[in-house]
């Protein structure tokens, strides 16, 4: 399902941004959202969606930034994706000893009183969540900075709840350093 993608995950999603560095930041003091939305179906928004717009204004109005539906100098829209992933993880190392009879052997047999060790490598299947918030410059209609979080989803209800939401945006915004009106960048939160 395309559009539940949010991370449940143990260890935290990754965080990657991009900026236009001829974009002027200090041209922006307000935002509005795309029509339709990524993450939205034909003739419809989604709740997915309805939850993406929430928590990323309260993020935006945070940083100063209005929501002007009639005149946005930043226009938001959202990219999400699921997809299964296979990751190979090779065998542990064969501790090598004396075996049976005293011949020298890998794995656990013989002089340390065990049997062999026969470990393969195996193949770990995952699901993978992307989600993307591109902020574009209204005007021009460019982009002008993407967040990007990539994780491995365990729940996807969890995920795809209004708190998970509200986690995967904050994580996402933690790395935007910028205040509406302002062109310089400032320190991103935590």
């Amino acid at each position: 399902m395309v559009l539940s993608v949010l991370a449940a995950c143990s260890s935290g999603p990754v965080i990657r941004t991009d900026v236009d560095p001829s974009a002027d930041f200090a041209e922006f003091k307000t935002f509005a959202f795309m029509d339709p939305l990524g993450t939205s179906k034909p003739g419809y928004t989604t709740i997915f969606s309805e939850r993406l717009m929430r928590a990323t204004r309260v993020q935006m109005e945070w940083r100063g930034y209005v929501l002007d539906a009639s005149k946005p100098d930043l226009l938001i829209n959202f990219h999400a994706n699921l997809s299964q992933r296979s990751d190979y993880v090779p065998p542990p190392p064969m501790p090598w000893g004396y075996g049976y009879m005293g011949f020298p052997a890998g794995g656990y047999y013989g002089y340390w009183g065990g049997y062999p060790m026969a470990m393969g490598p195996s193949v770990i299947q995952y699901t993978e969540g992307v989600l993307r918030i591109d902020l574009v410059d209204a005007r021009r209609r460019q982009l002008v900075w993407e967040g990007v979080s990539t994780s491995i989803v365990d729940d996807l209800q969890s995920a795809t709840s209004e708190q998970g939401v509200q986690s995967i945006v904050a994580a996402i915004f933690a790395k935007f350093p910028y205040r509406a009106g302002l062109g310089t960048k400032i320190s991103p939160e935590k």
